[in-house]
């Protein structure tokens, strides 16, 4: 009697363990319950908890990023992008005291142009 309750939690904790490794091999941990912002080729610029946000930003919208930063390895400069979609991912909600067919905002993917100005490799050419 005292063997079967370990068992089942066991069993609970490595169902539990399994279906982690399966989301990070898929790529969807990272990015779990966020805002991601994606440039048009599908490059991630920025990540936001979804908890840290007051509002969801809007189409037409120009927001102030702070992209990968200001290194000369930096793909994504900090500066302000245009968002020209936003896409809402729902999953249905699971565990005690849920209302039935209840779902909850899971991600936020922002497809965002930038505005900054081109920046030329060389500053002498100007001259």
């Amino acid at each position: 009697m005292i063997g079967l309750p370990i068992m089942a939690g066991t069993y609970f904790e490595s169902l539990k363990a399994r279906q982690e490794a399966r989301r990070a091999l898929e790529g969807t941990l990272n990015s779990a319950n966020c805002l991601e912002f994606i440039a048009g080729d599908g490059t991630c610029i920025n990540l936001v908890p979804l908890e840290t946000l007051h509002s969801l930003p809007r189409e037409g919208d120009v927001l102030l990023l702070p992209g990968t930063g200001v290194s000369d390895a930096s793909i994504f400069l900090p500066g302000a992008y245009l968002v020209e979609s936003i896409e809402h991912i729902y999953t249905a909600s699971e565990g005690k005291g849920m209302r039935p067919n209840e779902a909850r905002l899971t991600k936020a993917v922002a497809r965002v142009t930038s505005l900054n100005p081109a920046l030329m490799a060389d500053a002498s050419t100007n001259s």
